[in-house]
């Protein structure tokens, strides 16, 4: 998570973020160097009193300054791809999940488990004194650390953007499109994000809060969910049985 006045990036958690703060090292030293460069040029042309009024022309230099700027995009282009690549979808995804854009929260469909789907609010700043404002939310979306899962993300109204700082994931979430996106954490812990797309009035309000657990601990919470979905659907029934729900029944 982000801290106040920080400038630098978060603390790395995936194997992709780690790969892109390498590309921005990398193209950062070509910066300086470039910049370094161009002002011991400018300082030298600012202290010659330009003597050689023989000298016309120097193809040599010429075709120098044309080669190393094309050679300085090659050295920025090729990692920049090779990033591009390994950030694209996998097809031995063990675990995928969908995430569904609304105006203003997150619904989450883990497909590999029937039945198995929650809405994710943003959690008010009076609820718990251990929350964190603004970024927490009433249901975490619970992962396990060390397994490369998929991310189906879509929308049902505007735009919204899908999006994980600390694990260097983003996507856009698109009305009748399905975006797909890699991550995985590398250790459990609790990852937060927002909304990058200015989707409304309450854009500031829908956060993303991802609950990275151990793969033994994940297990047991998809049983404990499951086991009280179960619970919930036949408590409903048992009361059709008995002759109807209550007035003042609460599906949350």
């Amino acid at each position: 998570m982000a801290k106040w006045e920080q400038l630098s990036f978060q603390n790395r958690y995936s194997p992709l973020i780690e790969q892109f703060i390498f590309l921005h090292d990398h193209i950062i030293a070509i910066l300086t160097l470039i910049i370094f460069l161009v002002t011991y040029v400018i300082s030298k042309f600012f202290l010659t009193s330009f003597k050689m009024s023989t000298q016309k022309e120097n193809h040599e230099l010429e075709v120098l300054w044309t080669f190393l700027p094309g050679v300085v995009l090659i050295l920025i282009a090729f990692p920049s791809l090779r990033l591009l690549y390994l950030s694209e979808e996998r097809s031995n995804n063990p675990l995928s999940i969908k995430a569904i854009g609304h105006q203003w929260y997150w619904s989450y469909e883990y497909g590999d488990f029937k039945n198995l789907e929650f809405d994710s609010f943003i959690q008010p700043s009076n609820y718990a004194e251990n929350s964190f404002r603004l970024l927490d939310t009433d249901n975490r979306t619970v992962l396990p650390s060390k397994t490369p899962t998929q991310v189906f993300v879509s929308s049902t109204d505007v735009l919204h953007a899908w999006s994980v700082p600390a694990l260097g994931v983003k996507a856009d979430a698109t009305p009748g499109r399905l975006n797909i996106i890699s991550l995985l954490s590398l250790k459990p812990g609790l990852f937060f994000g927002q909304c990058s797309e200015i989707c409304g009035t309450n854009h500031s309000f829908i956060p993303i809060n991802l609950d990275v657990r151990p793969l033994k601990i994940f297990k047991s919470w998809v049983v404990n969910s499951l086991n009280n979905l179960f619970e919930s659907l036949y408590s409903f029934e048992f009361l059709l049985r008995r002759g109807g729900l209550p007035l003042k029944w609460n599906f949350s």
